[in-house]
Formats: C-alpha cells, structure tokens, sequence
C-alpha cells in the first residue's frame, strides 16, 4: 500500500467515525468468507457497516474525531462495525451474530457517541429496545393522559343521560300505572 492509497485509507475511516453513532470494535477468529459476508449484509441490513483495517491506519484516522478513546482496543486482529443510524440495533445485530457464529467473532468494546463501552456494555446496550420500540413507547405515554381525560370528560356525561334516562322510564312508569286506576 502506498501512501496515497494510505492517506485514502485514513481519510475513508475518518469520514465513518464522523458519521457514526456508535463504534464497536470485534476481533474475528478464523471466520470464513461466507461468515464476512453475512456479517457486512446484516450490519447493512440495519444501518451499519463492517470494516477491517490495519490498526496503525486506525489510529490515525481515529485522532481527530470523537472515538479516540477506541484506540486502546486497537490492539491484534480487528474489526470495526460503524452504525450509523440506531446504536441499539447494531449492538443487537452484531451480538446476535456473535452467538450465531460460534465464536467466531468477539466483542471487545467499542464507543457510543464518543463514549468509550467495554464488551458486557456493548451487550447490555443489545438488551435495550430499539430507537422505534422507545418512541412508540413515548407515544403511547403521551396519549395515554388525553384519552383519560376524554374517558373522564365522557364519563359524567353518559352517567347523566343514564340518569335522565332512568327518571324518564320511572316517570312513564307512574304515568302508565296511575291511567289505568283512573278508568
């Protein structure tokens, strides 16, 4: 590699930090090429990507941006999985491959936003419910206290017409049984 492709290279890795949300960090064990491409289709398949690189190319272009704190997990083989939209679906999908692939591939850590995670945060963040699953929720809590009201607003309402009605049917009653004594 020369050194314009190098200064490419960097410049390449640089721009994916910049726009990723989340950086993981794996290092993979013999995986086969079948494996890398399922790997690169599943991260792409929920907004990520799956990159190898030379680390000291790494470190370079990991300098200037928010993941310099990557840099101690630069260290023997490794990968990198950029996410780009939803960090919990990345996380979700790369520790799904993890247990899919027999230890193939291992989780070393990785950054959310610039904040560096070790590999069990890497997996807790999996647990979480995705950026979707978390608005519905936000939603579903903000309706929640209108539809109350209007159930409360309905609710006397419906009692008085329940009422009214049930002084009506009482009075036809009375009416009904004092016309036929009168005959």
């Amino acid at each position: 590699m020369n050194r314009t492709e190098k200064t490419e290279s960097v410049a390449a890795l640089q721009d994916r930090f910049r726009r990723a949300a989340v950086t993981l960090v794996a290092i993979p064990r013999g995986m086969s090429v079948a494996q890398v491409t399922q790997l690169r289709r599943t991260m792409r398949a929920v907004g990520g990507e799956y990159k190898v690189a030379k680390n000291t190319l790494t470190r370079l272009a990991v300098k200037e941006t928010a993941y310099a704190k990557i840099d101690d997990l630069l260290e023997g083989p490794t990968g990198l999985v950029f996410g780009y939209t939803d960090a919990v679906t990345v996380a979700k999908a790369l520790v799904k491959f993890v247990e899919e692939s027999n230890e193939k591939l291992a989780i070393k850590g990785g950054a959310l936003e610039g904040q560096p995670m070790v590999a069990d945060q890497v997996k807790a963040l999996a647990t979480m419910p995705s950026i979707e699953a978390l608005r519905a929720r936000v939603v579903s809590m903000a309706k929640a206290p209108g539809a109350r009201v209007v159930a409360a607003m309905k609710s006397p309402a419906s009692r008085i017409a329940g009422a009214i009605e049930a002084l009506i049917k009482k009075k036809q009653d009375e009416v009904g049984a004092a016309a036929p004594a009168a005959e």
